[in-house]
């Protein structure tokens, strides 16, 4: 008699224990899972420890009531169980006891599950790199018809999905159903999923190209703070894609991505301090940008670094700096770095002069379609010949060259 009634009374208090957080029911919960081995009360007794609700959170604790509910069958267990192995919380970090724990509460149709296990298959984590399966589970938890609300996973699964549709990885390549699950998912506010359907209405893969949809999705995942979505979004504004050209809203923009490190961001906000667009020209701001995206190893920004070092704009003037930042630049194939590093070379600036070295760059540059390093082989090879009928070394006529930058945007 004294069961019945004890469970009758925890029935009618469960309700909102969790929402509201009334620690008479951590009392109920701890007698009915420890005197009657009740599978749903281990299972809150869980939920309150991981959360700190009604007593010191304690992933351990937690751990050890949902493994009780779990090999009782608590399909919610099961999955927070795998959850806790997968991130290493009060247990010892093991992506195969994850593994088995999400696949028990997949196979009983838990959304996140079936999620998580997908990712597990898709990164080979605690089982065999598999995309087809990885896409199976994804696809259980996309497709499945949901009366009301979709439960929480199922965001994740359709944009899971989508990226394996559009990499054609376990599927077919298919923009088309990249796109679709995309387009669901960016539905259910998955931030992701709104950067990846802006980046297909760009480009216009799998849907007629738009930008204004780009900017529109675009927007959506700027504001759940997406650094890339920031970032692309300020490109749209830089070149009045899809919406109105406004150099300060690209600034702002690109400064809400740069502040979380993105290198592109970096770059371009450098270019339009140099030029003075959407801000005041400021070459010092300029070198500070892209200082910052030159040692992320930004090429262009390696380029315009250099130049800035070269005509001292912002800095100090550096023949040696800016000699090494156009080495780097140049090395990773950047035209006009080269040519300038050759010309470096031809004059003998903050480098040995060395003709061999020069010609080697301007090669490198005319090759890209740099016309002024074609002038100045010619004049090298003019001086090799004249040099070789004279049997001394005569210097090569050469004009000081105007500046020439590589500073345009990504």
């Amino acid at each position: 008699m004294f069961n019945g009634l004890l469970i009758i009374l925890i029935t009618i208090v469960s309700g909102n224990a969790l929402a509201e957080g009334n620690p008479e029911n951590y009392y109920f919960y701890r007698l009915e899972a420890e005197k009657l081995g009740s599978s749903r009360a281990q299972y809150y007794l869980g939920d309150l420890y991981e959360k700190g609700l009604d007593v010191p959170q304690d992933y351990k604790e937690a751990a050890k009531w949902y493994l009780l509910a779990a090999v009782q069958g608590v399909a919610h267990a099961q999955y927070r169980l795998g959850r806790f192995y997968e991130r290493g919380l009060g247990v010892s970090q093991d992506f195969q006891q994850a593994a088995k724990w999400y696949q028990l509460a997949a196979k009983q149709g838990i959304a996140l599950a079936q999620s998580s296990l997908g990712l597990l298959y898709e990164k080979g984590l605690g089982v065999p790199q598999d995309y087809r399966l990885a896409a199976q589970w994804f696809k259980q938890a996309a497709d499945k018809w949901y009366p009301l609300v979709a439960p929480e996973g199922v965001a994740e699964a359709k944009f899971n999905l989508g990226v394996l549709y559009e990499k054609g990885l376990g599927v077919d390549q298919d923009y088309v159903e990249s796109a679709k699950y995309y387009q669901q998912a960016a539905e259910q506010s998955f931030a992701l999923a709104q950067l990846n359907l802006g980046a297909l209405y760009e480009k216009g893969l799998g849907v007629f190209q738009d930008y204004g949809e780009a900017a529109k999705w675009y927007k959506l995942a700027a504001a759940h703070s997406v650094a890339i979505a920031q970032f692309n979004l300020g490109v749209l504004y830089e070149k009045g894609l899809g919406v109105t050209q406004d150099y300060k809203e690209a600034v702002n923009q690109f400064q809400l991505a740069a502040a979380q490190g993105v290198p592109q961001a970096q770059l371009n906000l450098g270019v339009l301090n140099e030029k003075g667009q959407g801000v005041p020209q400021n070459y010092m701001e300029a070198a500070k940008w892209y200082r910052l995206a030159a040692v992320q190893g930004i090429a262009l920004a390696q380029a315009n670094l250099g130049n800035l070092y070269e005509n001292g704009l912002g800095v100090s003037q550096d023949y040696k700096e800016a000699a090494k930042w156009y080495r780097a630049a140049a090395e990773q194939g950047v035209a006009l770095a080269q040519f300038r590093l050759g010309f470096m070379y031809e004059k003998g600036y903050a480098v040995s002069q060395d003709y061999a070295e020069a010609i080697k760059w301007f090669r490198l540059a005319a090759a890209q379609g740099v016309s002024i390093a074609l002038a100045h082989l010619r004049g090298l090879y003019k001086y090799e010949q004249l040099s070789n009928k004279q049997g001394t070394q005569v210097a090569p006529q050469r004009n000081v060259l105007p500046n020439h930058k590589a500073n345009g945007t990504e």
